[in-house]
């Protein structure tokens, strides 16, 4: 058994609060005895003004946000995954939003950079829109992180919505999937959990999704309801809304066993 941590934060504009707040919230991840937590998306800041988060972006490998969650990863002794923060591009005026996995001393192993972007007229009459690409250069790879307890797949919110990229997942092995997400009340209201379950059952994986969770600023709501879910489609933890820990322990074990009595992916004919 393995035990894991999602943590749902209310991220807000000021990056040093941000930080606070997820180092008390990992430290009670840690008190549990999470092995690996995971945060999520946009964890040190979400501002209706885009620019502000290319003005905290750093290089990759440099900066007070890698250097924050380095310590929280080597303090605790956890894998840490990192939501996401801004990384620099070679176009000023745009980031990437890169998921960074952090081992228990600190090191990063593995970065993704998220490939899909939110470019979205939500309601169809302007009153809610997204526009990621304005801020934001996509990432081109699938990221799988080999740790030493399970094979990760490494997304971010939007990319849930894209089956296929699970599915190349699939054949690198992959047994949990991580979903750090700034997922829209709106939306999450009707989609997030179908659509969370539907990942971990076609693809008989866990599927731990850590989302933004309330008032972020004077424009934008979100869902909140983080949640771990085995590869059967139960929900083995959650939080509603509000910061917060869930924590699940997964039997990869038990998994293994799923996937050869219950063959779906080896009766894939595409």
């Amino acid at each position: 058994m393995t035990r894991v941590a999602v943590v749902q934060m209310v991220s807000g504009k000021d990056l040093e609060k941000n930080l606070q707040a997820a180092s008390g919230l990992i430290a009670d991840a840690a008190r549990q005895q999470a092995e690996l937590v995971l945060l999520p998306e946009y964890f040190p800041i979400i501002s209706d003004d885009e620019m502000d988060k290319i003005k905290i972006r750093e290089a990759y490998g440099n900066g007070p946000i890698q250097t924050f969650l380095s310590e929280q990863s080597r303090r605790h002794g956890i894998w840490l995954m990192g939501g996401t923060l801004p990384l620099e591009t070679d176009d000023s005026n745009r980031v990437y939003n890169s998921c960074l996995l952090y081992d228990p001393q600190g090191n990063i192993t593995n970065r993704y950079d998220k490939v899909h972007l939110f470019d979205v007229n939500v309601d169809g009459s302007g009153n809610e829109s997204y526009n990621e690409s304005s801020s934001i250069v996509p990432g081109d790879t699938i990221v799988t992180a080999i740790t030493p307890f399970a094979t990760i797949g490494m997304t971010v919110c939007y990319d849930l919505r894209f089956p296929e990229l699970y599915r190349e997942m699939i054949d690198k092995q992959v047994n949990l999937i991580t979903v750090p997400s700034a997922f829209t009340y709106t939306t999450g209201k009707h989609h997030w959990e179908t659509l969370l379950k539907a990942r971990a059952v076609e693809n008989l994986c866990f599927v731990m999704a850590a989302n933004q969770g309330g008032k972020n600023t004077d424009k934008r709501t979100t869902w909140g309801h983080s949640m771990i879910i085995s590869p059967w489609g139960d929900i083995l933890a959650g939080i509603d809304e509000g910061p917060g820990v869930a924590v699940a322990d997964l039997d990869f074990q038990a998994q293994e066993k799923l996937r050869k009595s219950f063959p779906t992916l080896q009766h894939r004919k595409f």
